[in-house]
């Protein structure tokens, strides 16, 4: 099967990151672009509160599916380190043990997401006026999350490789699929949230089987072969050696989005609406920013196979110079841009509209630090480091914010929604320092000869 990829490891860095970033940033936005389909028809047929009642569950869904994300994240970084170091057998195993890891973690997914819906939400303190939506949209959302966690693993290989454009490709027509069946299900049919999601599982299902032929299609180590489906010890271990703390922390990461959410919550379905437009609104800044991130990575970890430790260094310098400006330029912009966005989500509240830009203010103009500690954080885990960045981050994001929001947050004078958002830049700006840090301490070990990793199929 002919591939357009970008050899990792060989040709000036800037060029190659920017080539291999770009698709990456496209695929991320249009899958936001759809995301944002389903809260513009919900908003403009159903209103307010089925907007707020979709946003409530975003934080939901993050925590549990970003546990089993964090493994696919894993088979990434084993795929590019057998792929710099030329070690085809390792990627051949590496492959044929992702494909049934991501079945497993869909079915385990699926059963604690339709079986605690509810009870989830309840215990976030959803209001009476939304849970009985957000369970019904959870409900229906995770029958499709088998086929969301076969396209993520399925896109880390791909991406690991160096093929950007086919997971863009994909994307584009599951989306497109996507927002047909939004209008038929929620415009024609009346099926309110329950329709949006159903058209957003149905549409993972199309990804998922495109990704899956790109890997059958494939001539390389790459290639997946079902009779050849088997959970490699070795190599599984490493998959978990590297994705589990990488979903542990994303896992923590959302814990702290969640009490956050709920903190959100507290206040009503007005904010809870503007809320939820302000956070995808920033989605579209923050994909852009996580895009470099997934290029450091990759890059990171093919070099790192290949023993080229001063390339390593020079990626994490150009990456961390294009997260800065790229967060801080789309961050201005979308800002200066953020009431009228607003108002496409939002069509029957001029107040959950000011809640929104009261979101937008605190979270998008520092959002550059936010990029900042993702790069660093993606460069120590393609150097196959993984535990430390998540102990770093549970305690600079998570372990911070929690603290922030039940001392200052608590206290009557600064009980207010721009306290309780300026948890986030507190969080990652101390954050990104100890990365930073870290990920220096390991370049200078590796140096020293006796420091350096030794390859074994």
């Amino acid at each position: 099967m002919h591939r357009i990829k970008t050899d990792l490891c060989e040709g000036p860095l800037l060029s190659r990151l920017i080539t291999y970033t770009i698709p990456i940033i496209l695929t991320g936005i249009l899958q936001l672009l759809f995301n944002a389909a389903d809260l513009v028809v919900v908003g403009r047929y159903c209103g307010s509160i089925s907007v707020a009642a979709v946003g409530a569950c975003g934080a939901v869904i993050n925590l549990l599916v970003n546990l089993f994300i964090g493994l696919s994240v894993g088979a990434g970084v084993c795929v590019a380190h057998g792929i710099g170091g030329n070690r085809k057998e390792d990627v051949r195993r590496t492959v044929h043990t992702a494909i049934p890891t991501a079945l497993i973690s869909g079915a385990v997914l699926t059963v604690i997401g339709i079986a605690g819906a509810r009870k989830i939400l309840e215990l976030m303190g959803t209001p009476d006026d939304v849970i009985g939506l957000s369970a019904v949209y959870m409900r229906i959302y995770f029958c499709g999350i088998i086929a969301s966690t076969l396209y993520n693993f399925g896109a880390a290989i791909i991406r690991a490789a160096g093929d950007t454009k086919s997971p863009l490709i994909f994307l584009t027509l599951a989306g497109i699929i996507n927002v047909v069946l939004n209008v038929i299900f929620v415009v024609v049919l009346k099926l309110d949230v329950a329709g949006v999601a159903l058209a957003t599982s149905i549409s993972q299902a199309v990804s998922a089987l495109l990704i899956l032929i790109a890997l059958i299609k494939r001539d390389d180590a790459c290639k997946l072969k079902f009779r050849e489906m088997h959970i490699y010890r070795r190599q599984l271990v490493r998959i978990m050696q590297i994705g589990c703390p990488a979903g542990i922390q994303g896992a923590l990461f959302s814990i702290s989005n969640v009490i956050i959410q709920s903190s959100v919550n507290s206040f009503g379905s007005v904010v809870m609406s503007g809320n939820a437009a302000a956070q995808n609104i920033e989605g579209f800044v923050y994909t852009s920013m996580n895009s470099i991130s997934q290029s450091t990575l990759n890059f990171t970890g093919q070099n790192f196979g290949a023993g080229k430790y001063d390339r390593v260094r020079s990626i994490l310098r150009i990456s961390l110079i294009m997260v800065f400006l790229t967060g801080a330029v789309l961050g201005g912009i979308v800002y200066l841009c953020g009431r009228p966005i607003l108002g496409i989500y939002i069509t029957d509240s001029e107040e959950a509209i000011e809640y929104g830009m009261l979101r937008l203010a605190f979270i998008l103009i520092p959002y550059f630090l936010c990029g900042l500690m993702d790069v660093t954080t993606s460069a120590i885990r393609g150097l196959g480091h993984s535990m430390v960045p998540m102990i770093i981050t549970v305690m600079g994001v998570c372990g911070l914010r929690l603290l922030w929001i039940f001392t200052v947050f608590r206290m009557e004078r600064w009980h207010t929604l721009g306290c309780l958002y300026f948890s986030y830049t507190i969080s990652w700006a101390m954050t990104f320092i100890l990365q930073l840090i870290v990920f220096l301490k390991i370049m200078n070990d590796l140096k020293r000869p006796q420091q350096r990793p030794r390859f074994e199929i």
